[in-house]
């Protein structure tokens, strides 16, 4: 062996110690980032690589990112490290998977089980990175079906149950509850999503909009992160809520209306409770005012479906229609519980949590009936107020 495969192999043996040896320290956090570009977000991709790479894994924290693309045939995982090459993704693959299924939520759940195994951590923050629709598919003609992960290769979707399936084996895995569940996709910011991981996950991000292609300020997040980065479940989802916000309020990301919110599930079960009440109530109001709560969802304000509306929105308009019931304010107490960060720049009919409430007919008889299969239907019979609003 000559002077010079000798110093590579020497290179190559330190490196590999290096990789092993933070593999086998329990560090605080792993934050694992489900990223699927196996799509027109592909782009995005890399650019969201080379910003955490702006910070990097470090003696608290593994960064993780299991990476789907569409202008390349193998899925991998990389180890997040620092540089400085903001043109190009340089952290080392450390597994080759070829070419899997980024639209199977069985996939999300083996790459948690490598990582626990790998690269194990206190805490756990899973980010699935991707197009979001949602709780639902996508009605929006000339688009193609999702709730969240849409792999083009496979034409398949990770939908919202099997996202509750997912974090529910990944809490059985790593031995607690998922401490952070988040999207960085549009529109999850729902009850009805957060409601199927709530046995399984404690602290969930999301948001109730559409998220700019760009998503999240991963450089900006990270390095608020590692100011302090044994800091608590809470308080990581509201540096993140509060960095995103400023992304698009004139920082990274210029000036974009967004929207980003943080729940507490601990709290969901007393939400659900007063949104139960509340349903319960409205349904046995009388015709005419029936039809005054059809026209207040009607008029909630709407993320860009017709059926996804503000919660706090719909009953302020309900109750300026001249209907109050007892449930009202408990759903306002509740949700201030439940909502931990509500970070957006839109307006004050912007309250940090979205929800079902379909108020023409094609959208009701779309969903209807997957709808009562839902935790939080089950939770609430939410169904039965919208099937009651129905032709109002």
């Amino acid at each position: 062996m000559n002077h010079l495969s000798r110093v590579f192999a020497v290179c190559v043996l330190l490196l590999a110690t290096s990789f092993a040896s933070a593999a086998q320290e329990i560090k605080e956090w792993n934050m694992l980032v489900f990223l699927n570009g196996i799509n027109n977000l592909d782009t995005f991709g890399p650019m969201n690589i080379n910003q955490m790479e702006q910070v990097g894994s470090n003696e608290n924290v593994n960064i993780l990112v299991q990476w789907g693309s569409a202008q390349k045939n193998d899925v991998t995982r990389l180890y997040i490290t620092k540089d400085e090459q903001t043109g190009k993704v340089t952290s080392p693959v450390v597994q080759n998977l070829g070419a899997v299924d980024m639209g199977d939520w069985k996939e999300l759940v083996k790459f948690v089980e490598w990582a626990n195994q790998n690269y194990p951590a206190k805490k756990y923050f899973i980010v699935v990175w991707d197009h979001g629709g949602g709780w639902h598919l996508a009605s929006i003609p000339g688009m193609k079906p999702m709730d969240i992960s849409w792999d083009d290769n496979t034409g398949n979707v990770i939908t919202t149950e099997q996202l509750g399936q997912a974090m529910a084996e990944s809490a059985k895995i790593i031995g607690h509850k998922v401490d952070v569940y988040s999207s960085d996709a549009c529109l999850m910011g729902m009850v009805e999503v957060a409601s199927e991981m709530s046995d399984s996950v404690q602290y969930y991000l999301g948001s109730q909009d559409v998220e700019p292609g760009a998503g999240w300020p991963y450089a900006d997040f990270l390095k608020k992160w590692m100011i302090n980065p044994t800091m608590s479940a809470p308080e990581l989802v509201k540096t993140h809520a509060a960095e995103y916000l400023a992304a698009y309020n004139g920082g990274v990301y210029g000036h974009r209306k967004v929207t980003m919110s943080a729940y507490d599930l601990s709290h969901l079960s007393a939400y659900e409770q007063s949104l139960k009440q509340l349903g319960e109530e409205l349904i046995n109001l009388d015709t005419p005012e029936l039809a005054k709560v059809a026209r207040s969802a009607k008029n909630a304000k709407l993320f860009t479906y017709w059926d996804y509306r503000d919660v706090i929105d719909f009953v302020d308009l309900v109750q300026r229609n001249g209907i109050t019931t007892p449930a009202m304010q408990a759903v306002r107490d509740t949700q201030a519980n439940f909502v931990i960060a509500n970070s957006q720049n839109q307006d004050n009919k912007t309250w940090g949590v979205s929800i079902w409430l379909p108020t023409n007919n094609s959208d009701y008889s779309g969903y209807i009936e997957r709808y009562h299969g839902l935790k939080f239907n089950q939770n609430t019979n939410w169904a039965n107020l919208v099937t009651k609003i129905q032709g109002k």
